[in-house]
């Protein structure tokens, strides 16, 4: 075991990191094994990541090879409207355990998710987004390429709620002082 450091910069984690919309796309399912957590398919992401941040983006969305959002390049993304959570289907990417715990969390809140279709102009009404992955944890998402969002409660409590979950031993310290 070892100390995995977050993915993005702590100063720009706690605000809500910059994305931009990366040129390539995941591909079609038929092309190779999405579900797989396969080197291969994180070239066009380490490409997109590298080009974003030449651009002063911490990192960059993914359009899948329909055109709807996909993924960030290392980490699954979640959008928030009225409450609602709502996330891309992963039927080309891969379904992360981080993504699916998050689920679980929100739920046990009483928080509503949607698994559904999301095409890059529905960015426009959403409120809060965040990502999620095992280095990314839960990280805020201030801005998409044109679409702006605040780090929200229902953003804020999921970090909460997921930071207690990896760490019970500090928040168990920090409860009893």
């Amino acid at each position: 075991m070892w100390e995995w450091p977050s993915y993005f910069k702590p100063e720009e984690r706690l605000k809500g990191i910059r994305l931009d919309v990366a040129s390539y796309r995941r591909p079609d399912p038929a092309t190779a094994p999405a579900n797989a957590k396969a080197t291969g398919l994180y070239m066009i992401c380490t490409i997109s990541k590298h080009e974003a941040e030449r651009k002063g983006y911490a990192d960059a969305l993914m359009l899948d090879w329909r055109g709807q959002v996909a993924e960030a390049t290392g980490a699954n993304v979640f959008f928030v409207k009225d409450g609602v959570l709502h996330t891309p289907t992963p039927d080309c990417f891969l379904d992360g355990i981080t993504r699916r715990s998050v689920i679980a969390l929100a739920r046990k809140r009483g928080i509503e998710v949607v698994e559904r279709v999301i095409m890059p102009d529905e960015m426009e009404g959403f409120e809060q987004c965040f990502l999620t992955g095992t280095a990314a944890e839960v990280t805020p998402v201030s801005e998409i390429g044109p679409y702006q969002f605040t780090v929200g409660e229902v953003t804020k409590t999921l970090m909460e709620d997921y930071d207690a979950l990896v760490r019970p031993n500090e928040h168990a310290m920090a409860a009893n002082g």
